[in-house]
């Protein structure tokens, strides 16, 4: 993959809406959130590949968020590739960028040659949605697709939410003149519009991955149909840019379908963790507990999988006191 600039369209999701079809989508391209989340492990080349298709899959599908509202997604796999986990956070305020965070658990042992999605066995793809105190969160799961995450992306909103949806993603290692290799991602994602379906009784019966197109009345499979065939001339460069933005590839693709564009939402890479934090988890443990995550140096240590920050704590601090007392 060659690009040849960066642009203000880097790590932006663009949200819109095709009036004439009756289906609403986001474009999305991530370079330098993607090379954070990335950054933080030395990944194989099968993994660095998944977790960045989950990472483009997370920003797409995140931009709905509310204000400080959560979503995670997950992959729970027994192939070689065992979890895959990104964090996507609603801006604190109005105006202030999304964050991102992703990382991987797999047995290098168990990788082979084969392609990225190969890595991923049977399991479960699943949505998370925490809307802060006092809300119950939502989960849902949907079967995981053996052509790739996306698949399975699209197999969740036809199980769980009855909303036909398509994802076009593009992602990969791009060179450039003034910069070293670099990854880089962009995609779109196109989704009929909410409505009461005939289907739910089946999607929440059947063990069966719905297709987007089963949840469509008659009349509505034309407009989908032919949005989808519009989609398909889409190419890379024209998904992960710079030198197209990406209000013009919406132009070129969509522009019988009168498109309408919303304002871009901002994406970073963003950890939430802290000492404070680690802390708080720790207090759910007994003393006895906290004793034996105690490392011969009488420190308490904790890493974070996400960015591999690492903490040293006096276990003091974290209720072994009860336990030399008692």
């Amino acid at each position: 993959m060659t690009e040849t600039n960066s642009s203000g369209w880097d790590d932006t999701v663009l949200p819109f809406q095709l009036d004439n079809a009756d289906i609403r989508g986001r474009i999305a391209r991530l370079d330098t959130a993607l090379g954070g989340i990335l950054a933080q492990h030395n990944y194989p080349p099968q993994v660095e590949a998944l977790v960045a298709e989950m990472a483009l899959l997370t920003a797409l599908i995140g931009q709905t968020m509310k204000l400080r509202w959560k979503l995670q997604l997950q992959v729970q796999s027994n192939g070689p590739v065992r979890m895959i986990a990104t964090d996507y956070y609603g801006p604190e305020k109005d105006g202030a960028p999304a964050r991102i965070r992703a990382y991987a658990s797999y047995d290098a042992d168990r990788l082979t040659d084969g392609a990225p999605i190969s890595q991923v066995g049977e399991g479960y793809f699943a949505v998370m949605i925490d809307q802060g105190a006092g809300m119950t969160p939502y989960q849902g799961i949907a079967p995981l697709s053996p052509e790739s995450l996306s698949k399975s992306a699209e197999g969740y909103f036809a199980q769980s939410e009855q909303l036909p949806t398509r994802f076009e993603l593009s992602f990969g290692k791009s060179t450039t003149a003034d910069a070293p290799e670099h990854w880089r991602a962009g995609g779109v994602m196109l989704q009929h519009m909410p409505k009461a379906s005939p289907f739910s009784a089946q999607a929440e019966g059947s063990g069966d991955i719905l297709q987007p197109v089963d949840l469509l009345a008659d009349d509505e499979k034309e407009n989908w149909h032919r949005v989808n065939i519009l989609l398909d001339t889409v190419d890379d460069l024209e998904l992960i840019g710079p030198t197209l933005e990406p209000s013009d590839v919406l132009l070129r693709l969509f522009h019988g379908e009168v498109p309408r564009i919303f304002d871009k939402q901002h994406v970073h890479f963003g950890c939430t963790c802290s000492e404070e934090r680690v802390r708080q988890s720790l207090s759910i443990y007994s003393a006895k507990d906290i004793e034996t995550m105690t490392t011969d140096e009488g420190r308490v240590t904790a890493d974070c999988q996400f960015c591999s920050a690492h903490y040293d704590l006096d276990p003091l601090t974290v209720g072994f006191e009860a336990v030399k007392d008692a």
